[in-house]
């Protein structure tokens, strides 16, 4: 039987090369198809070829007969419905480094064109003007540069910037004190940075944490004249915050190539600025890169479809038959523990230590633990993190990461535990599988606790005397969010407690912050699962 791969988006001819590579296979591009055109092409698809213009809902997957792999030739797969897909055990790949540079590049010729006011000064020549005086710039040899993020881009922009002759600091609460040095660039927590930057640029991804990250309150921190860059994702800014501070000159200039909303709105603030530099999302818009991207997803369609070895897989991991059915029952407990941890850590741990006992200590385990690492560094780098270059990334962070096996659990027979330490102290988190219930945590920072591993979650240490649950209780209600679930630990009257809290809705950090200033408590996290 003929193997048919479907492309509905335009990519670039060396990735339809590749694609063609593949014996007794037809390329069929059909670009601009109605959803119920796409609906009949997709029926007899064995792989299926997109970048972002075409949705692949679960209607479309259903439709699939004989789909066994999509690729997106890019970074996000927000166009994919990724849960359909893995119910139907359809692979989704991706190409997580196509456009690195050309990301990197472009942030870089943003701060070079805001530092020498590029595009003004040749509008203003066009116009017919000759205003030397009017554009005179600044030079980034001797500035001191912010980069919130430390991922793929935000390291090659480091990279760029030491050659510029700028002092680099580094946000990213992965990076740690060797990976910074191994950069030459200064770790630095987020208010620290943003305050001493003459540039700042961000490149993290877009999740509740990072959401509005720079606000009218981040901008008031920063120095008169400060220059922001965004080329990473809209959201991560508050718009009209910056659109205020630029018409006020505390922000000397924006350059600004993501937003909110795209395309951007005729009355958008960021419009009526002068001192802004704005791109329409051009930062993966090299020839380079989307060359680069079609054969990278090419060729791992091709791996795939002759049941060869994969590396970009964003739902699952490559595994045997025999792997698949010691090791699924743990993949999900593994992922929830790692995101349960990245959340539970302040700073960047240097070491981790991952525990798998009873049937969980298969020798196959290190599947689980690059499970373990997706769900810990996908909480920070959401989307780019797979089951594949989750090692790579504990490596690039620094993170040393040991496995122990055991006969047993110290809980439970079969058990998987998590266990790091950064500046801030230590964890360990353990949980297990329940027949009927799913995953669970079952211990806690040494304290015995029962509860799923899933939803929105509210994690306190604190003194045990009377009124601190009450206490907390109630300053959640106040903010309106209500409690579904509690349970609590102690190991003796009077001395430390744990409280873990199952809540209806996420909690603001405001409301954070305020259980945290109460006398007794000694430590609480918000944690989205």
């Amino acid at each position: 039987m003929t193997t048919k791969i479907l492309v509905t988006d335009d990519i670039s001819s060396a990735g339809i090369d590749v694609l063609s590579t593949l014996p007794d296979a037809t390329v069929d591009v059909q670009t601009g198809l109605s959803p119920s055109e796409l609906l009949v092409a997709i029926a007899d698809a064995d792989a299926l070829v997109v970048r972002s213009q075409t949705t692949v809902t679960e209607q479309v997957i259903a439709a699939a007969k004989r789909l066994k792999v999509i690729g997106r030739a890019g970074v996000g797969v927000d166009n994919i419905d990724l849960e359909a897909a893995t119910r139907r055990g359809i692979l989704v790949i991706n190409a997580p480094d196509g456009n690195t540079i050309a990301a990197a590049e472009h942030t870089f010729a943003m701060m070079i064109s805001l530092a020498r006011h590029i595009p003004a000064a040749n509008r203003d020549l066009l116009a017919g003007n000759w205003n030397r005086k009017k554009w005179v710039g600044v030079e980034l040899r001797g500035k001191t540069l912010a980069i919130l993020g430390m991922g793929r881009i935000g390291t090659e922009v480091a990279k760029r910037a030491k050659v510029f002759g700028m002092t680099v600091l580094g946000y990213d609460p992965f990076l740690t004190e060797d990976r910074a040095q191994s950069l030459g660039v200064q770790k630095s927590d987020l208010d620290s940075a943003i305050r001493a930057a003459d540039f700042i640029t961000v490149h993290t991804p877009l999740t509740k944490e990072t959401h509005h990250m720079i606000d009218a309150g981040k901008i008031a921190m920063m120095k008169e004249g400060v220059r922001i860059i965004n080329c990473a994702r809209g959201g991560i800014i508050d718009e009209r915050a910056l659109a205020d501070a630029l018409r006020l000159g505390k922000v000397a200039g924006a350059a600004i190539d993501v937003f909110e909303s795209e395309p951007l709105a005729l009355d958008h603030p960021l419009r009526q600025c002068e001192n802004v530099i704005l791109t329409p999302h051009l930062g993966a818009s090299t020839v380079e890169a989307q060359e680069n991207v079609a054969i990278q997803v090419a060729e791992e369609i091709v791996q795939v479809l002759r049941d060869d070895t994969f590396e970009h897989a964003v739902n699952l991991p490559s595994l045997s038959p025999r792997q698949k059915e010691r090791l699924a029952p743990y993949l999900a407990l593994a992922e929830q523990l790692g995101l349960f941890a990245a959340q539970l850590a302040q700073g960047a741990p240097s070491q981790m230590t991952v525990t798998y006992a009873g049937d969980a200590a298969d020798p196959d385990g290190g599947y689980l633990t690059r499970t373990v690492l997706k769900g810990f560094f996908g909480f920070q780098y959401s989307g780019e993190v797979n089951y594949v270059n989750a090692l790579r990334y504990a490596e690039d962070a620094g993170l040393r990461v040991q496995e122990v096996r055991e006969s047993r659990g110290r809980v439970y027979t079969n058990e998987i535990s998590i266990s790091f330490a950064t500046d801030a102290g230590s964890h360990r988190v353990s949980g297990t599988l329940y027949s009927e219930s799913g995953p669970r945590i079952v211990e806690l920072d040494g304290y015995p606790i029962d509860m799923p591993i899933e939803g929105i979650l509210v994690y306190t240490r604190h003194e045990d005397k009377p009124g601190m649950i009450g206490r907390i209780g109630t300053l959640l209600g106040d903010a309106q969010i209500n409690i579904a679930g509690m349970q609590v630990g102690r190991r003796e009257t009077g001395g430390e407690a744990v409280m873990l809290l199952t809540v209806d809705k996420s909690v603001p950090n405001n409301v954070i912050d305020e259980i945290a200033s109460h006398d007794g408590i000694r430590m609480v996290r918000a944690i989205e699962l």
